[in-house]
């Protein structure tokens, strides 16, 4: 079995080195893009177990993506949300009828692979390459939010996304994700010793199984900067 495990990671490591040393051929007409994104955000835990888009709030960032090639790229971020919930969505029933609610604003830095389902450019077209392509990402991210009890934590980012090139150099897109929480007190923004949304039926999670999750759907706008000198094979 250590063999096996062995063989595994030694090719996983080959592959990935491999990708590396090709990563400028066939690449895109610029490097980088920068731009912003708006829309909406929402909380699952629990005080909301199953229900998409229950009590949304507003989102938004600001965004830089290096181009690797056609098919991948790096997206670094800086994103603001606001998030709530109430117990009483939850579909629980929690000890002695308890309730509660909360309200954050929340504060999220991350970094994420991108992986294009069509090799992506308005040029090219004899490379096969299309000025539209859904994509999925995900990465790793930090996350500070408000309250009288902050929470500060690491996420686990990832999704689906659109993008389509308006002309050379602008691009549009439309992205949703879900981020995983390491934390099960992200629906606790008071200080208290009773009860509450952290453990509400007096079991604690554990670091991987919390219960605590949110969500990001936006529409973002990029422009494209830094043209590469031979685009098609490499620089």
């Amino acid at each position: 079995m250590k063999n096996e495990n062995s063989v595994v990671v030694s090719l996983f490591i080959m592959g990935f080195f491999l990708m590396i040393s090709n990563i400028d051929i066939q690449a895109q007409e610029y490097k980088y893009e920068i731009g912003g994104a708006a829309g909406t955000s929402f909380y699952m835990g629990d005080a909301n177990r199953t229900k998409f888009y229950l009590h949304p709030g507003m989102s938004g960032g600001l965004l830089f993506r290096y181009n690797l090639n056609f098919l991948w790229s790096i997206k670094t971020g800086i994103s603001v949300a606001n998030v709530s919930g109430k117990s009483e969505d939850a579909g629980n029933s929690f000890p002695f009828a308890q309730q509660a609610s909360f309200h954050r604003t929340l504060a999220e830095l991350g970094a994420q692979v991108e992986f294009n389902f069509f090799p992506y450019s308005d040029k090219y077209a004899y490379l096969g390459t299309k000025p539209y392509t859904p994509y999925l990402f995900t990465g790793v991210g930090g996350t500070y939010a408000t309250g009288n009890k902050t929470f500060f934590g690491a996420n686990i980012p990832f999704g689906v996304g659109f993008k389509y090139k308006l002309k050379n150099r602008m691009n549009i897109g439309i992205e949703f994700s879900m981020r995983k929480l390491f934390g099960d007190d992200f629906d606790v923004t008071e200080k208290t010793t009773g009860w509450n949304l952290d453990s509400p039926f007096g079991i604690e999670s554990s670091f991987l199984k919390n219960k605590d999750w949110y969500s990001f759907t936006m529409i973002f706008l990029t422009w494209e900067f830094s043209k590469r000198e031979d685009p098609c094979h490499g620089n």
